[in-house]
């Protein structure tokens, strides 16, 4: 089963996103990804294409519960369509 997660990072590094969506697949591996960053800008990547220097993890994602050990990170369970309007927004954007 596909799930969706939003994951606040909480930091203060100029260059690093703040926010990371991702679609996980049944074998808990990210299918599609996009940052987040504080100036608004998005990034991308899937299976076929990385935008701006942003890619696939190339481990599990985890659990909610493993995420959320870690006080930096707020993990959410999102809905398809979240994930899906986000996604929207950082295809359409110019890459930098």
């Amino acid at each position: 089963m596909v799930w969706y997660l939003r994951v606040e990072w909480l930091h203060d590094f100029s260059e690093e996103p703040v926010e990371i969506y991702s679609e996980v697949g049944d074998d808990g591996y990210e299918i599609r990804k996009i940052e987040v960053f504080r100036d608004g800008h998005l990034q991308y990547a899937d299976e076929r294409r990385e935008a701006a220097g942003t890619s696939l993890s190339e481990t599990p994602v985890g659990t909610v519960d493993e995420i959320a050990a870690h006080s930096e990170f707020r993990p959410h369970v999102i809905s398809e369509q979240e994930f899906e309007r986000t996604w929207a927004r950082a295809i359409a954007m110019p890459e930098e």
